[in-house]
């Protein structure tokens, strides 16, 4: 028998049509300004055995929405020595993925971003040194899909901010109710999900919502996170129905924000959705500078992705890259909690803002390059030094993972670079033992100025037997991914080699997320037969 809470979740149809009533009268009375909303938004909480059973949704054509990925390809040293990237930390990709294979389908291809399956998981990298941001590692060794090649792993680590020094915070949870949302994965898990976050605020943080479905409406105004029962009463009562006017719910929830602005907090708003909403009167390209706008003053926006059928994790993934947050996908009470639980200020507190990565590979040790993965996040090399460009964001105690794999050279001439009037001559500091040159750049979270650090990283082949935990885990996870894009340049990718290294290392594995790793990928090796 379903509890009382989970029929209280989602109303019967007559209910959820005078719930959307209410919505179109409060957006009526404001003449369908966002703005203009200000008094609270009413919602009927449902008590008592009265309420209809949850129902299973109706079966719909699937219309999610993935962006095109076009694969990095191989780059001559000699010709492009530069690579530059702006750090990414989502991890919808992962989460996305694993809903697939456990619904026992393999998942589209533009649904497997490399990076953030690998940054998924945490890595034990170096604490940063004091006064410092973040470290800094890399390692070298064999290839495992291509033995003719090196694989190099660059690592960072932001340090880590104890949960009692966090700085308050200004939420607004901006929760989509519109009628796609009717659906057990959707708003009954994301109501779960909020709780949990609710249960880890403190006096000094402070709760909005906001909700949109054929109109935006305020439920909560700022509320002080010690009146958990209120904040969770309010989140329990919302229900789904109705046309998604998304536009119209974030300019409200960045009014909100602005309203209740913490020069030294965590301003957020954190959108909800399944990314099925439009943006109203205004074009998506008005959304996009309105976000960029608010990023500037210093409201963050974070999206949290829900359910399955008319996932739009493309338009989820733009919105969290324009507003300087994080994108995750939440297919399970469990990855609620890891997301807004245990990684809470890794998801919620930004350490520094706008950081990109350049490595120069040295031409007499490279011959060509391929970064894999980050296909939307790479930089021009005149990017790198240019504060108006804008990067991804470590949040505490994040670590970030970069691959790339190379094709040694023991002999580059140096003459040139094969066209008919130039020449790229190589200078006599390749001849030292340096693989690479590393830079950084990234700005404090309040900062608009970037600062710079590099490093040189010595040639040092690491046999395979010897590389750590970390490097032989995280490249199992490049393979698995490499084999479910069927990518041309998987080589001699084999599900059980990634499944072999990926035992290997499992380690102390908190969370049982690495063990968890070994069952998706018999999944997809039985699915891929």
């Amino acid at each position: 028998m379903k509890s009382v809470r989970h029929r209280a979740i989602i109303k019967a149809s007559a209910l959820s049509f005078a719930v959307l009533s209410a919505v179109i009268l409060i957006g009526c009375a404001g003449g369908g300004s966002a703005a203009s909303a200000q008094a609270p938004y009413k919602f009927r909480a449902s008590r008592g055995d009265t309420t209809p059973e949850l129902r299973e949704p109706r079966e719909e054509t699937n219309t999610e929405e993935y962006k095109n990925i076009v694969e990095n390809q191989f780059l001559k040293t000699i010709d492009h020595p530069l690579s530059t990237l702006s750090i990414d930390v989502d991890t919808a990709s992962y989460a996305n993925v694993r809903r697939f294979l456990n619904d026992g389908q393999l998942p589209p291809k533009d649904a497997v971003r490399i990076e953030e399956c690998v940054n998924y998981f945490p890595y034990a990298y170096p604490e940063p040194p004091a006064g410092k941001a973040f470290s800094f590692a890399s390692e070298l060794s064999v290839c495992p899909w291509n033995q003719e090649h090196k694989l190099l792993l660059i690592g960072l680590k932001a340090k880590k901010i104890d949960s009692e020094r966090l700085p308050p915070s200004n939420l607004v949870f901006l929760i989509d109710v519109s009628g796609s949302m009717y659906d057990p994965r959707k708003l009954p898990l994301l109501q779960e999900a909020f709780k949990l976050l609710v249960s880890q605020l403190r006096e000094q943080d402070t709760v909005s919502i906001v909700v949109y479905a054929g109109a935006a409406g305020l439920v909560l105004p700022p509320t002080s996170g010690e009146q958990k029962l209120k904040i969770t009463r309010a989140i329990e009562s919302l229900t789904a129905g109705g046309s998604t006017a998304g536009g119209a719910g974030i300019r409200l929830a960045y009014d909100v924000a602005r309203k209740n602005f913490l020069k030294q907090g965590n301003n957020r708003v954190i959108l909800a959705t399944d990314g099925d909403f439009n943006v109203g009167a205004s074009s998506e390209g008005e959304l996009v500078r309105l976000i960029e706008d608010k990023r500037a003053e210093g409201v963050f926006l974070s999206v949290l992705g829900f359910g399955a059928g008319n996932l739009k994790d493309s338009k989820m993934e733009m919105l969290a890259d324009k507003g300087n947050g994080n994108f995750s996908y939440i297919d399970s009470l469990s990855e609620a909690k890891k997301v807004l639980v245990t990684q809470m200020g890794g998801t919620l507190v930004t350490i520094a803002k706008d950081v990109k990565l350049q490595v120069e590979f040295n031409p007499r040790r490279v011959a060509s390059y391929r970064l894999l993965g980050y296909e939307n996040r790479v930089l021009a090399a005149e990017d790198f030094t240019d504060d108006t460009k804008d990067a991804g964001d470590l949040g505490s105690g994040h670590t970030v993972t970069v691959f790339y794999e190379l094709d040694m050279t023991d002999s580059a001439d140096g003459a040139s670079s094969g066209t008919r009037y130039t020449t790229t001559e190589i200078k006599p500091e390749a001849d030292s033992d340096e693989l690479l040159f590393i830079k950084f750049r990234a700005k404090t979270p309040t900062g608009s100025e970037s600062r710079e650090e590099s490093v040189p990283v010595a040639f040092r082949d690491i046999p395979p037997a010897q590389t750590s935990a970390d490097f032989r885990f995280a490249s199992s996870v490049v393979e698995f991914c490499l084999l479910l894009r069927d990518s041309a340049f998987k080589g001699s990718a084999d599900f059980n080699s990634a499944a072999s290294r990926a035992k290997e290392a499992l380690g102390e594995d908190a969370g049982g997320y690495r063990a968890e790793f070994l069952t998706l990928i018999d999944k997809a090796k039985r699915l891929s037969r």
